[in-house]
Parts: structure tokens; sequence; C-alpha cells
């Protein structure tokens, strides 16, 4: 759920896609279609991404999938801070573009002083191909954190999410023991709450979503801090579902509302608030 053209025409024709296919289709079917829809693979990224992933290492991750047996090869991006010592921040990046299409906000992040590594599902960029689906990025999403945690093993690790990568992190953040503290941005409660924000959101569709996302439900499990950032303009994911999913977790945690942030930019926009709530929250 990064960039997505006419957001709202898009979310009438899912809504209405969804009851269909609920109502004439088979569940395989059903299911594969929000998870195309959902995730919107892809191994394609805009030009601002392809400038600012200009210079990153690329990272290999291998794992044997415990869900099918496969073997999974994920691509990821390395970018280092001088300092070995310095704070990990695992960065899970939203839908459609892959991860160099986040690269420009993890050079913020690296430039408030984390080292960072951003990775790709499964079905994006030049991670093992295939649709990808809510229980395969969870696993991505362990395999990149323990690979994380061999090779900084006295760091403090942290684990950032953005949009669809939020919800993700919260999944990974609530079975995890060693995370030093959680950030989402531009995220949300579920799927369901999301879908129920759109214009066609009052159809009862909810039972008929597959790939949920249930952030709310795993939030309270947490057990470090928390920070969520939300713009004030995000038009795709609502800030009050951001705020309902602070209100669900434990303390210690943060909400920040940045003033004209928008589900894109609400990175750079906040960067000084982004400076001040890491170092109130988790001392950085």
């Amino acid at each position: 759920m990064t960039r997505t053209a006419s957001p709202r025409r898009l979310a009438g024709i899912a809504v209405l896609a969804l009851l269909a296919l609920g109502l004439q289709a088979g569940c395989a079917s059903l299911d594969e279609r929000q998870r195309g829809w959902i995730f919107q693979p892809s191994d394609r990224t805009w030009a601002g991404g392809l400038a600012a992933a200009e210079g990153m290492e690329d990272v290999w991750i291998s794992f044997k999938s415990t869900a099918d047996g496969s073997d999974v090869r994920l691509h990821g991006l390395w970018l280092p801070q001088p300092d070995a010592q310095a704070p990990v921040l695992l960065y899970l990046h939203g839908a459609r573009y892959d991860v160099r299409g986040s690269a420009p906000r993890m050079r913020r992040l690296h430039a408030l002083g984390f080292s960072v590594l951003g990775v790709d599902y499964r079905g994006f960029g030049k991670s093992t191909p295939g649709l990808p689906s809510e229980a395969m990025a969870a696993e991505d999403a362990r395999a990149a954190w323990d690979w994380m945690a061999q090779r900084h093993p006295g760091a403090r690790r942290f684990i950032f999410g953005h949009s669809l990568g939020g919800a993700i992190g919260v999944d990974l953040a609530s079975q995890v023991g060693d995370e030093a503290g959680l950030i989402v941005e531009g995220s949300f409660t579920s799927i369901p709450d999301v879908v129920s924000t759109f214009r066609w959101g009052w159809l009862p569709v909810s039972p008929l979503i597959t790939q949920r996302f249930d952030a709310a439900s795993r939030v309270a499990d947490i057990g470090s801090p928390l920070l969520v950032v939300h713009g004030s303009r995000d038009s795709l994911i609502p800030p009050r579902l951001g705020q309902q999913l602070y209100e669900r977790a434990r303390e210690p945690k943060r909400f920040v509302l940045v003033e004209g942030g928008s589900h894109h930019n609400t990175n750079a926009v906040g960067q000084g608030q982004y400076r001040e709530a890491l170092q109130a929250l988790f001392g950085l």
C-alpha cells in the first residue's frame, strides 16, 4: 500500500470484486485475487527510488519455507553506518513497488542514525517469484530478522514498517522478543477496517476477506516501545486507523501526527518529529 493510482476508484472496484468473488468463485480464487490486490507484487519501482537505491549494498537471504518446504531467496538492500555499534533497523515496505521504491525513506532513517536493511518479500523485485500472502510475508520478515540478528548480535535492533509493512512489522514484533522497538508509519488496524473506509465499505464483505492482517489483535503482544506515525493528509489510510492501532498497544508508546503528511511523504515532512520521538521513546 504505497503509491496507488486513483485509490478511491480502486477501492470501489476492489470491494465489489470481493463481494462478487465470494458469491461466484471458490475460496482459492477469492484468496488469490485478494493477495494480488493487497500486495500488487512487482519488480518495478519509480525514478526517485532508483536514484536513492544507488550505492546501497545487495543482500541475499536464503532459507527453506516451513509453510511449503520450498527454497526461498530474498533480495534486500543494506545501508550501514560507519559505526559498527549503531542501531540496526529492518525496513518492511508496503505494496506495489519493490524495495528500491522505499530507498528514499530508508535513507532518511539512515540519516536518523540507523543502519538499515530493506528486504523484498517473495513476489517482489529479485526475490523468489510467486504470489505473496500474509503467511509468506510473515515468514520472509522473520527470515530477514534472523539474518540481521546473526550478523549484528550486539546491536540494538529495531523494526520499521510502512503501510502494509506496518502490519507485517506488528506481527513480527509480537513473535520475537529481542527487538528494541517498533516503528510503524501510515499503517492500520486490519484490512477489513481499511476496506470499511472506502466508498463501498458498507457492503458486508468482511467475512470474505482471507488476508486480514489483523494488527489490532496482535499489537498488545508487543513487549517493546512502539512509535506510531501518521500523516494528517493520508488519503489512503485514514489517520484514525493509526490512532486506533496505537490505542490498542501497551506502554511505552507514542503517537505522532505529522501535519500535512500524506501516505507517501510523512517520513520527509515529519523528519524533525521523528528525531524528537526517537530520542524520547528509544533514547536515540
